[in-house]
């Protein structure tokens, strides 16, 4: 009977740590989303689901997933970093006057056959309002430049309402994936 006793006990515990552990890892590692839409396309596809790591400051041309509402977590390429200078200029992306190339692209760009993939701007002509992204901001771009909600529309986005980075596609299997640059 004590035996018994201890062997349940010992599952309750083991069951009680599995537990304990796996909030930790979703509170403050990582977490799965699932992909919404199509204003990442063609890097990430509706409905593929990805593990978001909670590690790190964002660097420019990670993919992060940000609360865009309360109730509405949106996600984006990081483009323009805090005192940056973004231009976009005949589909050249400018940073700080320098000329950036976003292979990620190319397969878009080869697509369009009228016009441009991402339309010209700088800064201060879209809801930032300012020559550069402010402080503790970042400002964030969807791989579908033509169908987007990002930064041009909503503004900079608070470095503090990121959820974190994502890189990996788990599902479904066949598309399973690392997202490179």
């Amino acid at each position: 009977m004590v035996k018994e006793r201890n062997e349940i006990w010992e599952w309750a515990k083991a069951f009680l740590i599995a537990i304990v552990i796996a909030f930790v890892v979703r509170s403050f590692l990582m977490t799965p989303i699932e992909v919404k839409g199509a204003s990442m396309e063609p890097t990430l596809h509706s409905q593929e689901r990805m593990f978001v790591t909670k590690i790190g400051e964002p660097k420019r041309f990670d993919i992060v997933v940000f609360h865009a509402t309360e109730d509405k977590d949106y996600i984006k390429r990081v483009i323009g970093l805090p005192g940056d200078r973004v231009e976009y200029k005949d589909d050249v992306l400018y940073i700080n006057g320098k000329p950036y190339e976003e292979p990620y692209l190319n397969k878009s760009k080869n697509l369009i056959t009228n016009g441009l993939l991402t339309g010209s701007f700088t800064l201060d002509e879209t809801p930032v309002g300012s020559d550069v992204v402010p402080e503790g901001h970042v400002f964030v771009l969807g791989d579908n430049r033509r169908n987007s909600k990002d930064s041009r529309h909503i503004g900079a986005v608070p470095i503090e309402s990121i959820v974190g980075k994502t890189k990996v596609v788990f599902y479904p299997l066949k598309e399973m994936k690392i997202i490179g640059e």
